[in-house]
Formats: C-alpha cells, sequence, structure tokens
C-alpha cells in the first residue's frame, strides 16, 4: 500500500519519505495526523481511508469507509477527533474518530449543498461546519442541532474557503478570481467587501489570524498576499509557478509561504524581507516613452501617417509601453517577479544585479499537486491530486530549522 524512500533529508529540499497508493480514483484531500504518524485520505473513489504508519515503515489503512458518493473535501478537528466529509452531491458526513484511530461512528449528515461541496471548515468555538459549494453558495450549519444557519449566493461556483474563529468573517473564493469578505450571525449574514487582482478562478485560500494575513492562489499561476489587518488595501503579486497554484500555506513563526501548483511546482517564499507592491497597469493611447500611438488610436494614427502599435506594460512602474521601448526582462523578486517579465528600457537600466537575488526557492513534487497539508511542528508536508498518489514530505531542510518550535493552526 505505501513504500518507504527516505529517512531525513541530506540537502536543502524536500525529501520524499513515502508514498501511499491504493485510490482507485483522484484523492481530493489528505490531511496529516498531529502527534501521529498517520494519514486521513478521501478520494473520488467514495472512500474515506485513515492510514497509520506499522513498524515495516509502511502505510497501511486502519479505517476503509465508503459512502454513498465521491469524497470532494474534508475538515479535520484533532483534538475532537470530528471528521466533516464533503460530498459531490452537496452533502457533508461527521464521524467521530476513535482513540486509536482503528474506527470510526457515523454522527450526523448535513444537507448543506445542492452540488458538490468544494471546501469547508469546522468551528469547534462556534459549533458551525461553513462550506462552500458548486452551487455557487456559502453555507453554515449548527453542529449541534444540524439545522441550516445561513446561506449567501455568488455569481459563479464557490471553490475555496477560510474562517477567522475569533471575528466569524470568512473569506470565500470563487471561479471568477473574486474573493469575498462576510461576517457571519446566526441566521444572518453581511458583505464587507470583495477582493478583486487575480486573473483567474482562486483555487486555493490561507488565512493567518496573527498577522491578518490573507494568501490566495489561483488559475492565473500567481499567488497575491492581502494585508487585511493593516486596512491600507496592501496587497503583494507572487509569480513564482507555471501553472494554476492549488494550494498555499503561510508558516507564522518562520514567516515562509509555500504554494503548490498542478503541474508539482512548490515554491517556499521568504517573507521575512521588505517587498515592493507591484504597480497598476496605466491606460494610454499611445506609448508613454516614445509617444507612438497603439493601433486602435486611429485619430493620432492619421494624423502623423504611421502604423499603431501594440500595448504592452512595464511590470516595474506599470507604464503602457510599445515593444521598442520595451525589448528587455528581467527577473525582480522584490516585486514577486521570480521570472523574466517585460520592463522599459528605462526601468531595466534601474534594476542591480542584487535586485535580481532571488527570494523564493523552487522544487519538484513531481506529481500533480490538487492539495496540501502541512504539520509544522514536525516539518511534515503531504500532498495528493489527480494521480492517485500521496506523498509525504520532510521539510525541515527547506522552511527553517526553528519550524519545529511552534505554528500558526488552521
Amino acid at each position: 500500500m505505501a513504500a518507504e524512500i527516505h529517512s531525513r533529508p541530506q540537502s536543502s529540499r524536500p525529501v520524499l519519505l513515502n508514498k501511499i497508493e491504493g485510490h482507485s480514483d483522484a484523492v481530493n484531500a489528505a490531511v496529516l495526523i498531529p502527534k501521529e504518524d498517520g494519514v486521513i485520505t478521501v478520494s473520488e473513489d467514495r472512500t474515506i481511508r485513515v492510514w497509520l504508519k506499522r513498524d515495516s515503515g509502511q502505510y497501511w489503512p486502519s479505517i476503509y469507509h465508503t459512502v454513498s458518493s465521491p469524497c470532494s473535501c474534508m475538515s479535520y478537528h484533532h483534538d475532537s477527533r470530528r471528521i466533516f466529509i464533503g460530498q459531490d452531491n452537496g452533502a457533508i458526513v461527521e464521524f467521530l474518530l476513535s482513540e486509536d484511530f482503528n474506527k470510526m461512528n457515523h454522527v450526523k449528515t448535513y444537507p448543506a449543498h445542492q452540488n458538490r461541496v468544494s471546501d469547508m471548515v469546522f468551528s469547534l468555538e462556534s459549533e458551525w461546519v461553513v462550506s462552500t459549494g458548486h452551487d455557487k453558495s456559502v453555507s453554515w450549519m449548527c453542529t449541534q442541532s444540524g439545522s441550516m444557519l445561513g446561506r449567501h449566493y455568488f455569481g459563479s461556483w464557490a471553490s475555496c474557503l477560510q474562517y477567522d474563529n475569533d471575528t466569524q468573517h470568512a473569506f470565500v473564493g470563487d471561479y471568477s478570481g473574486q474573493i469575498t469578505l462576510l461576517k457571519l450571525e446566526r441566521q444572518t449574514y453581511s458583505t464587507i467587501t470583495t477582493l478583486k487582482g487575480h486573473e483567474g478562478s482562486i483555487g486555493a485560500l490561507w488565512w493567518d489570524p496573527v498577522q491578518r494575513l490573507l494568501f490566495s492562489g489561483a488559475s492565473d499561476h500567481s499567488v497575491i498576499m492581502w494585508d487585511i489587518g493593516g486596512r491600507k488595501g496592501r496587497t503583494l503579486l507572487l509569480q513564482g509557478h507555471h501553472e494554476r497554484v492549488q494550494a498555499v500555506r503561510y508558516l507564522q513563526l518562520t514567516r515562509q509561504l509555500v504554494s503548490c501548483s498542478a503541474d508539482g511546482g512548490v515554491t517556499v517564499w521568504n517573507m521575512d524581507t521588505p517587498r515592493e507592491e507591484a504597480p497598476q497597469w496605466l491606460d494610454s493611447d499611445s506609448c508613454q516613452k516614445c509617444e507612438q500611438p497603439f493601433f486602435w488610436n486611429v485619430k493620432q494614427m492619421w494624423d502623423s501617417k504611421t502604423i499603431g502599435l501594440r500595448q504592452h506594460h512595464c511590470r516595474k512602474c506599470g507604464k503602457a509601453v510599445c515593444g521598442k521601448c520595451s525589448s528587455k526582462s528581467t527577473t525582480y523578486p522584490v516585486m514577486g517577479f521570480e521570472f523574466q517579465v517585460r520592463v522599459c528600457d528605462t526601468c531595466y537600466d534601474t534594476v542591480k544585479d542584487e535586485d535580481r537575488t532571488a527570494l523564493a526557492t523552487f522544487h519538484e513534487g513531481k506529481h500533480n499537486i490538487a492539495f496540501m497539508d502541512m504539520d509544522p511542528s514536525r516539518g511534515l508536508m503531504v500532498t495528493c491530486g489527480s494521480d492517485r498518489v500521496v506523498k509525504i514530505w520532510d521539510m525541515t531542510q527547506v522552511v527553517g530549522c526553528s519550524i519545529a518550535t511552534g505554528f500558526s493552526p488552521r
């Protein structure tokens, strides 16, 4: 069922410790069990499995439970050993795990959505299960009575969710690329604001309640940090993936962000360094350097008897420029551009060699990563995806030696 790969890392990269195989369809979520050598997985093959590490070093299922519909997502609360499973049919099923993780008892079934459940969070403080679904809604239900407390609809599929226990604020990402901040109450709610910045559907969210930072990953291959606590609208754009970002996790103690993409890319960002906001792109009918008209500026083209040019934008200053005035490209990590991007010739000359020093490290998971979970207290990461494989990684040499002393829980 599972193969032991390595014992401990020898270099500054993720080291594959174990690989768990056995699912017959995509694994949609995998969670590390705190203080145990165990993993909980849910899959499109309709199974919930609890894998425990045996003396042989391999992981074998101690629980293998089949439900009526494919499992789309999961929320596990370790202190109470309560686990909530979202399903393709819109229902959420609650189970209680035994202390030895060898038995699982059904508690309740919640009719949360009319379509696939995309994400959910269980709050012990509120005794709520908050969930998003492909019925374009977020719902919150009481786990004591099993009754629906409220629902809010969006214009597109709600794809992912984060929840702040202290303030009862929910962050909901959707397929239009927007993130909606809601204040949830019993029987009512209010919309606080809508965050817009991504050019593709939101694939993952992570909320850090200590620094009050929200991180979002999207199909536009980018990650955005939203400084919610600063109340000044500050955002940081991070571009270090070649495919859609499907998992993000911020490590509050070491000030590092881990993001994973569909092509298996794992990027570790240093967030404990001064960074600059990327500028807004400026609008213009002509190049803001040489003043040549763009191709839609018919009047200036006619007056100057010239052919209009294609518009580009300098990623460093945001000005609208033609191709001749922005013929060069460079990395600029302080602004989040870890890969080569177009800049105008003037800005290129201002970028020094030290400005090109990378502020992120890049690693390969070597499989499709649709979901990722971390246990910072042990420096472990688990990844899973459509290839039906679950991988357990040692991250201690990647995310800093102080990782083992604390973390910010989900």
